[in-house]
């Protein structure tokens, strides 16, 4: 449990801005919650990590919205690379397409959520380089 005399006096309803040690440490839980929720769920529910933490934290940081919004986004892109694949898949004649979109999917998804969450770790931004904007 946190202890209410650690965060500053607020109006009634703000909520408390996150410390720059905590905004950094959930920014990059927010980009590496992707990886091991896909992992766990064989990449199903990649999703939910980031949308968690974007719940819980929107109104407390910037950074930490930032980073699981965009982690959220890049996420449903990457599952429409997977559903793409799927449907070459069960079309005979693109089935070796579905290799190659899930092997990008793939990369791409650990590479990207890395990369972003060596940026929070500084305490930047990180703009993921395709995604399907759902939050912001």
């Amino acid at each position: 449990m946190s202890n209410p005399s650690q965060y500053p006096a607020t109006p009634a309803g703000r909520v408390p801005r996150l410390s720059t040690e905590t905004e950094r440490t959930v920014g990059i839980v927010a980009h590496l919650s992707a990886i091991v929720a896909a992992i766990v769920s064989a990449g199903w529910l990649s999703i939910v990590g980031p949308l968690v933490i974007f719940l819980l934290y929107k109104d407390r940081s910037p950074l930490v919205r930032s980073a699981a919004a965009g982690a959220f986004n890049f996420n449903l892109a990457i599952w429409a690379l997977i559903v793409a694949g799927w449907i070459c898949l069960f079309t005979v004649i693109l089935a070796p397409i579905t290799v190659v979109l899930w092997l990008v999917a793939g990369i791409a998804g650990i590479f990207c959520h890395v990369r972003g969450a060596m940026r929070a770790s500084k305490g930047q931004s990180y703009r993921y380089p395709f995604s399907i904007g759902i939050l912001s």
